[in-house]
């Protein structure tokens, strides 16, 4: 064809090891469904999760600390449900305060 040049590639680049080579690396980085990208973003969420399981099993642990103190002490269960649910006995008042912002 006249006013086209041939363009020359490198000898490596005609190598059919190199080619098969680049072609595996394309698949395996962008085609395939167990990509270098996608497997990045499931160890991300992995990691993750693994925080986040960690912060509750020390929430687990910290409730569990604070049930066995309550059911240990009729006292601590009183006073707890006191303050929490704002319990009161029948001859008692009860007053809320609460601070404006």
């Amino acid at each position: 064809m006249p006013g086209l040049k041939s363009v020359r590639l490198p000898a490596y680049m005609r190598n059919k090891y190199f080619v098969s080579a680049a072609a595996f690396f394309v698949w395996l980085v962008f085609l395939d469904s167990k990509n270098f990208i996608s497997q990045y973003e499931l160890q991300s969420e992995v990691n993750k999760l693994e925080a986040q399981k960690s912060f509750f099993q020390e929430e687990i642990s910290k409730t569990r600390k604070e049930q066995e103190e309550l059911l240990s002490s009729p006292e601590k269960l009183e006073k707890f449900a006191r303050e929490k649910y704002l319990m009161k006995k029948d001859n008692e008042d009860l007053f809320i305060i609460t601070e404006k912002n």
